[in-house]
């Protein structure tokens, strides 16, 4: 996340300089404001820490260019001159902006952290190692940005939380936490594994649907040319004639005048709709009712809710040390699982359950109503040996098997199901076109 700081005075005219981070300039603004209504300070300024392409030289030495973050131009001038430099020119960069890397190079940063960090080698030369080696610019800067922040002592889940945007929520936060719970190689081969299992089950789940879905879109696509400009040409020949149509020609023929006519009235509607769908979706409530409707689809609904326990269950796995500290193990399993609908009942209902009303952690998890029988069975069965730990682990185990093997069936089902309606059009359209051949026009006397 970008940094923001912003200027101030106090209400006895003191001036006041601070930095924050978030996603946007609206984001920050609010926060800003909210902290200096609570400080009673007036904010004059509030600015973004943006890049600068700078072009010095030395005495007796060649130009040379390069980029500094800085929020003001003047900050980074000061910055080379104290340096010794000459400066040339300073510009901010027109597209600040970097595209978000691959999921791929960033499990591959911790799944080989984790190999390093098992090596027994230091943390601060794993960084090294790793800037130097990955290709992906926006990665390789995210991690100098950690780097330099844990060595000017920033805490390192502050650190790893302000590349979020970079890394991902989940992984940022457990990262940042891995250097805290003492157990730093488990905790980056518990992401790692968490990382590649959701980058095969997207990967799986796509291919599921894509084909098919791709299928359906050419199929309608061309029934919609046949019905609205090789059918008519036909038809129209036999009404010219005085010939009368048979029912289903008739019926054809008008779907086909007013495909015809309502071409650009259907498109226009179409899309919109399409993009409208797709923007609400995209808004956070549109995308709490997605993900609460989502896992009650039949057959790939299934699927998705027991990855979604599965991810919970490894990431409690990974956090979870005792009873004293379940609650936030569960407050980050929750942020983690990938589904804002099962994240906002545990906040709102398990955690409330735990810490208000005092109870245990199968009680709080069966009162959200986001859980499997299994997974609960398997949970008291936890609580009442001592060994939760375990039995989150053995949930995420399970449901990873069941839902590889059950991902093959879906696969199977989604395209029979393609099958038979791919089956149906062609049959509507071959009835269509043998009563069509039957017609007989009417002699010329």
């Amino acid at each position: 996340m970008p940094d923001f700081r912003f200027d101030g005075t106090t209400m006895n005219g003191r001036p006041v300089v601070g930095t924050i981070t978030a996603d946007n300039l609206s984001a920050a603004k609010k926060k800003i404001n909210q902290l200096a209504e609570k400080k009673k300070v007036k904010i004059t300024q509030v600015l973004k820490r943006r890049t600068f392409m700078y072009k010095v030289k030395k005495e007796g030495e060649k130009p040379v260019s390069g980029e500094q973050k800085a929020f003001t131009k003047e900050e980074v001038r000061q910055a080379l001159v104290r340096l010794g430099f000459e400066v040339l020119t300073i510009q901010p960069k027109v597209l600040d902006f970097k595209l978000k890397p691959p999921m791929t190079d960033v499990v591959t940063f911790v799944r080989v952290s984790s190999d390093l960090i098992r090596e027994k080698l230091p943390y601060a030369e794993v960084l090294q190692l790793l800037i130097q080696d990955i290709q992906n610019p926006t990665l390789r800067d995210a991690l100098k940005e950690i780097n330099n922040d844990l060595r000017q002592g920033r805490d390192s889940e502050e650190a790893f939380v302000r590349q979020e945007g970079v890394l991902g929520k989940f992984t940022a936060r457990m990262l940042g936490l891995a250097s805290k719970s003492g157990n730093m190689a488990d905790m980056y081969e518990s992401t790692a594994k968490f990382l590649e299992r959701n980058a095969e089950f997207k990967k799986n789940l796509k291919s599921a649907l894509i084909m098919p879905l791709f299928t359906l879109l050419i199929l309608f696509g061309a029934v919609g040319f046949y019905v609205a400009y090789i059918f008519p040409e036909t038809a129209k020949l036999f009404v010219k004639l005085g010939t009368e149509l048979p029912p289903m020609t008739t019926a054809t023929l008008k779907l086909s005048d007013f495909l015809i006519n309502n071409i650009v009235t259907i498109l226009l509607i179409s899309f919109g709709s399409i993009g409208g769908v797709i923007y609400f979706f995209s808004t956070p409530k549109g995308k709490f009712l997605l993900d609460k409707y989502m896992i009650k689809i039949p057959v790939m609904g299934t699927l998705i809710h027991k990855t979604t326990i599965e991810i919970f269950c490894r990431v409690f796995y990974a956090l979870y040390s005792g009873s004293g500290e379940n609650v936030d193990a569960l407050r980050l399993a929750a942020e983690a699982c990938g589904n804002s609908y099962m994240e906002h009942r545990i906040k709102t209902i398990s955690i409330p359950e735990m810490l208000s009303k005092g109870r245990g952690l199968v009680e709080a998890l069966e009162a959200s109503g986001v859980f499997t029988k299994t997974a609960l069975s398997r949970f008291h069965s936890g609580a009442e040996t001592g060994t939760v730990r375990k039995s989150a682990e053995q949930i995420a185990n399970y449901y990873e098997k069941e839902t590889v093997y059950k991902l093959k069936n879906a696969v199977d089902f989604v395209q029979v199901i393609i099958a038979m309606i791919i089956m149906m059009v062609m049959t509507a359209l071959t009835l269509v076109s043998s009563e069509t051949a039957m017609i007989s026009p009417k002699s010329a006397m």
